[in-house]
């Protein structure tokens, strides 16, 4: 049971608050903080300060700035959106500072991994139906609904997938927002979690799929199959030719079979949604912890969710391993600060209501959070929304920070696991690549386990330290490469979350 003196964490010296690790009632004295006696109630996850804090004043957690007094805060006083807002201050990118060898694991850890034939290598064998435009939507999921309980006979399939979306057409032929939506198709084409793909367009929309091909540079073949349902003359017979091709192509790809390889092949996307104030003290960091490990062991991992990174994006320059990998960072967070502009929106639109209630008050001490799931390795590499990821190591994506926009550019990028952390119970999954969702808090596990993979509150509980739940969370990770599946796969998450990042208006 708790002791009196550990109702309360404290993450640096430094720090102008402590976060309540249970529900903190008016007049209960924080024996760890001198005897402060907290003011009002406090609930589980949210700031007490332990010093007066003058109006105007910087207010610290993790030795960050996480926004500014905007009243006189008294010792003991709950803090949060009521006495605590953003404000502008000065940030040392200090590029490279923090650059260091990273040190090899030996031996090498390995999964059970699928190789394909171009030495790429899967944690997932699907075949997937896209589609080039919202039109061809319900020809792609007749033709999956088709192979649904009809594929006993292939046991090595995971299933066939129906990913469809709201885009295509009502935008220009040409142009960025096009641009990221073919870059988004063919990433996922060429997932090595796809033993084959069809693509499903209409005949006559903007994101003609011959065009489509040809930008992307991608070949018709008996694993990429391409038609359109003007072209077969309907919808039945665009239904039924898909049918066909799945049917012929599926005992080729029964023939997937697993072995023994290097977790230098696993490439993670890192998500956090629904964060709570534990976020960052417990699931994040483990994450970290595993993504480190990982990284050790040659594998990458990738940081996303760019309007949840800003104001600790600091954090990450000054492990840029170039001042070039650093400044192609700043340059997103320009473009961001531009485009909520532009859009009437302010980048501190987030946290969301749920994140509020959760003890997170701006977007400051999100992301401060947040940049915690990229552990603390060199940043080798940014790359834009769905571009392929070449690199070795840890690396970050530009996307939006809604989860299944970010993820999908993530999976499209290569990743071939997504891992989840959460505080308010997220639900989500992801296909072709397998997701585990990491717990922030006990309470949560135990309320929502048949969604959650992982309970990181054993940190916050005081029973485990980060680098003890990090490694769970890597052997976790090391299982589901290898076939063991995700409470979300077991609930049959996945193809709705295929949402690629939609640019510029609806024409």
């Amino acid at each position: 049971m708790l002791q009196a003196a550990d109702l309360t964490i404290r993450l640096n010296p430094a720090d102008d608050v402590v976060i309540a690790r249970l529900e903190i009632s008016a007049g209960t004295k924080l024996l760890n903080e001198g005897g402060i006696e907290a003011a009002t109630h406090v609930p589980a996850g949210h700031k007490i300060a332990v010093r007066a804090l003058k109006q105007g004043q910087p207010v610290r957690r993790y030795n960050q700035i996480i926004g500014f007094a905007t009243r006189d805060i008294p010792p003991g006083e709950h803090v949060h959106v009521h006495n605590l807002a953003m404000g502008e201050f000065q940030r040392d990118y200090a590029f490279c500072a923090d650059v260091k060898p990273v040190e090899r694991a030996t031996p090498q850890a390995t999964f059970q991994g699928i190789v394909r034939s171009d030495g790429r290598v899967a944690t997932r064998n699907y075949i997937g139906i896209l589609t080039s435009v919202n039109c061809s939507a319900t020809v792609a999921r007749t033709i999956a609904r088709h192979f649904e309980n009809r594929l006993d006979d292939y046991p090595n399939v995971d299933g066939v997938v129906a990913l469809t979306h709201k885009s295509g057409c009502g935008m220009a032929s040409e142009g960025e927002p096009m641009d990221v939506l073919r870059r988004t198709m063919a990433g996922y084409a060429r997932h090595p979690n796809f033993f084959a793909v069809q693509v499903v367009g209409l005949g006559c929309e903007a994101n003609q799929v011959n065009a489509l091909l040809a930008a992307e540079k991608l070949q018709r073949q008996d694993t990429l199959h391409a038609y359109t349902i003007q072209e077969k003359g309907g919808t039945a017979k665009a239904v039924r030719e898909g049918i066909a091709r799945i049917e012929s192509i599926l005992p080729q790809a029964n023939q997937a079979k697993r072995e023994t390889v290097s977790a230098s092949h696993l490439l993670l996307g890192l998500q956090c949604g629904g964060s709570d104030g534990y976020s960052g003290i417990s699931a994040n960091p483990a994450l970290g912890a595993a993504v480190d490990s990982l990284v050790r062991h040659g594998g990458s991992a990738i940081l996303s969710e760019t309007p949840e990174i800003y104001g600790a994006e600091h954090l990450l320059t000054r492990r840029a391993v170039t001042r070039e990998v650093g400044e192609k960072l700043i340059r997103r967070i320009r473009w961001w600060e531009e485009y909520t502009r532009r859009n009437g929106n302010e980048m501190n639109n987030n946290p969301s209501p749920g994140n509020k209630a959760g003890g997170l008050t701006t977007i400051l001490e999100k992301s401060l959070g947040a940049v915690a799931k990229g552990g603390t390795t060199n940043l080798v590499d940014v790359y834009e929304y769905a571009e392929a990821v070449t690199a070795k190591g840890f690396v970050y994506m530009d996307t939006p920070g809604y989860d299944p926009v970010s993820a999908t550019g993530q999976v499209a990028g290569g990743a071939n696991l997504i891992c989840f952390t959460t505080g308010r119970g997220s639900a989500y999954g992801c296909k072709p690549a397998p997701s585990l969702k990491l717990a922030t808090n006990t309470p949560l596990y135990e309320h929502q386990e048949e969604d959650m993979d992982i309970n990181c509150g054993t940190i916050v509980d005081g029973k485990e330290s980060i680098a003890a739940v990090g490694q769970r969370f890597f052997e976790l990770i090391l299982a589901t490469a290898s076939g063991q599946k995700t409470k979300s796969e077991l609930f049959g998450y996945g193809e709705d979350e295929f949402a690629p990042w939609v640019l510029g208006a609806t024409m």
